[in-house]
């Protein structure tokens, strides 16, 4: 890096828009929506799409609700030609769907275009050519009125081959390649004299696509771009403004939803923004903001796992584990104070009640894992930054334990020590090994080996016969009590082994029909103060309480 002063590099500029209205906006309309996948992602792919990929592709993006779909170059490769006329040969376009295809201004380019759409329905053509002051000096070489030139002779061009398409409603786009790095008022010259050579109609605009080729400033200088140019241009109902964004510096999200406020009316991007460089637009992202702001964006992401899995299939790429919405671990939480902050919310959410009427409103989580056909028991996993909350959630959810909450700090402190000492996260089943293996399998130095209990003819007490092991010596106790516990605490103290008080006891099903079992949890608190909980499954409600006391005995010696 170059030390300071930085003369290397130089700040984009600004532009003069005092009287700006975009940030007094909201996002209240939906926009039409572009798919780019198989034509600007396919090209940044390191290994491009086959056929049957990009069919596999092109069925997703239908089914998700895309009306406007660019496939490809055809007019560069024979791979891209034959893709177009497979789709429309075997008529595989579902109705009201537009395929877009891209072409340089040059003839050639334009007819090979026109044949490659031959029986389709409807069709955009997507003209351009560059126009910013780097490209017109470093590569083209060519004045302002001769890169204009270019883009009107280019739509004359399309203008003449219209009749080779008679059965077709072609549609024009038009952009001015590198729009971010082009002066604002050339941008809107260039396009207005593509207007007055095309002659759109409010009821066939032209899509005028301003592109962010290369993103080079701040998201509010893009918003001004788009407003400037809204403002100023001519005729502006019979254009669609269409964005564009790539994402250079990490913001192409924020440039997008920015340009809507702006006035933007269309979007082009790609499913979890793969594209040249850093990549496109996201649209997945920026349609599930709107999603979570209350506005469906007309887009349906309901299995966005399956979708995620055919884009993973079909391009050869990965989405990373924190790529918004859409990662491994992005509706998971291993911090403990987020853990117990949202296993409170859900708790709170399932009292009040869990439907669509209720306002979604939990900690940590912006939109309902369920919307996108995602589960709850992927939400909260375990590593040594995990709390209490979060282990009790586990336990809860995946395997129907309800720990009492004074029993959360004990269990979450054993699983976080046990996560931080193998330096790694802990599985569910893991978690729930550990958990039996602390709680319910721990047998010294006392051991139920088996009892009775019940109620003598003629008495109000509960006896209690039980085999015990402790200290790996087999005794007999006898006890009785108001209950088959107070029994057993009772044979214990007859001979001499009680020396804790029973502070806490409780109880709950797991399970329903015959499979039902019972959950005991019992806190004891030993004469030098130790206070343990114990846990004890069993199908019998008397046997898992005794369970849960010897559990808790244990923990306590």
């Amino acid at each position: 890096m170059q030390p300071h002063p930085i003369t290397k590099y130089r700040p984009w500029g600004i532009i003069e828009l005092s009287d700006r209205q975009w940030p007094s906006r909201t996002i209240d309309r939906v926009p039409q929506w572009c798919s780019v996948d198989l034509r600007d992602g396919n090209q940044a792919l390191p290994i491009p799409m086959g056929v049957n990929e990009k069919l596999e592709l092109f069925k997703l993006l239908c089914s998700i609700g895309f009306k406007q779909i660019e496939i490809g170059f055809p007019s560069a490769a024979q791979t891209e030609f034959d893709f177009a006329r497979k789709l429309i040969e075997d008529k595989l376009v579902p109705d009201g769907i537009a395929l877009q295809v891209l072409t340089q201004a040059r003839e050639h380019l334009i007819k090979k275009s026109f044949e490659s759409l031959q029986g389709v329905q409807k069709a955009i053509l997507h003209l351009y050519n560059s126009t910013s002051p780097l490209q017109r000096r470093v590569t083209f070489g060519k004045s302002k009125e001769e890169i204009k030139k270019v883009a009107i002779d280019g739509v004359k061009l399309v203008k003449k081959f219209l009749s080779d398409l008679p059965d077709t409603n072609v549609q024009l786009e038009y952009s001015p390649e590198s729009f971010s790095d082009t002066e604002v008022e050339y941008s809107l010259e260039v396009c207005e004299a593509v207007m007055d050579a095309w002659e759109p109609t409010e009821q066939n605009p032209v899509i005028l696509n301003l592109p962010a080729t290369v993103e080079l400033f701040t998201p509010n200088v893009h918003a001004d771009q788009i407003e400037w140019f809204c403002r100023n241009m001519k005729e502006r109902n019979k254009a669609v403004i269409s964005l564009h964004t790539h994402n250079d510096r990490g913001t192409g999200t924020a440039a997008t939803e920015l340009g809507l406020l702006a006035g933007a009316d269309r979007v082009e991007g790609t499913l979890f923004g793969n594209g040249e460089r850093t990549g496109n637009l996201d649209i997945v992202t920026v349609a599930l903001n709107m999603y979570g702001q209350g506005l469906h964006p007309n887009l349906n992401f309901h299995n966005l796992d399956e979708i995620r899995e055919v884009y993973e299939r079909s391009t050869g790429m990965s989405v990373h584990e924190r790529h918004p919405y859409a990662g491994d671990l992005v509706f998971t939480a291993f911090s403990g104070s987020h853990q117990d902050a949202i296993k409170k919310g859900m708790d709170l959410r399932e009292k009040e009640g869990d439907s669509n009427d209720n306002h979604w409103q939990i900690p940590y989580l912006s939109i309902d894992p369920r919307d996108l056909g995602r589960s709850y028991e992927e939400i909260i996993r375990i590593n040594s930054q995990s709390g209490k909350g979060g282990v009790a959630y586990i336990l809860s959810r995946e395997f129907g334990l309800d720990l009492p909450k004074p029993m959360h700090p004990e269990v979450g402190k054993l699983i976080n020590e046990k996560a931080d000492s193998e330096s790694r996260e802990l599985s569910a089943e893991e978690i729930f090994s550990f958990f039996k293996k602390q709680f319910l399998e721990n047998i010294t130095p006392l051991e139920l080996i088996c009892y009775d209990s019940g109620k003598k003819p003629g008495e109000e007490k509960v006896s209690c016969h039980a085999t015990i092991k402790i200290n790996s010596e087999q005794k007999e106790i006898i006890g009785s009590g108001n209950g088959p516990i107070n029994a057993f605490v009772n044979g214990l103290e007859v001979n001499g082994l009680k020396d804790f008080k029973l502070t806490d006891y409780r109880q709950h099903s797991i399970g329903a029909g015959s499979a039902t079992e019972s959950a005991s949890f019992v806190q004891l608190q030993s004469k030098v103060g130790r206070v343990a909980y114990g846990c004890g499954i069993s199908s019998s409600i008397e046997k898992s309480g005794l369970l849960a006391l010897v559990s808790a005995y244990n923990r306590i010696h």
